[in-house]
């Protein structure tokens, strides 16, 4: 293999591995916040949702939707 070659395969490698832990921190970080989210989500409001208001009605009329 010639030296131009050799350097490849290193970056190469290197791209594979950086991916790799990249993926695994986010798997980390993940499961670790998965807890936090079920404790803090029963004290959170749910939201009445979408309501369409009179100045969504007009919006609506004046785009022809």
């Amino acid at each position: 293999m010639s030296k131009k070659e050799e350097i490849n395969v290193g970056r190469r490698d290197f791209f594979k591995k950086a991916g790799l832990g990249a993926g695994a921190t986010a798997v980390a970080v993940t499961a670790s916040q998965a807890g936090a989210v079920e404790a803090v989500a029963p004290q959170q409001k749910k939201s009445a949702g979408y309501s369409e208001t009179d100045h969504v009605r007009k919006f609506y009329d004046l785009a022809r939707f």
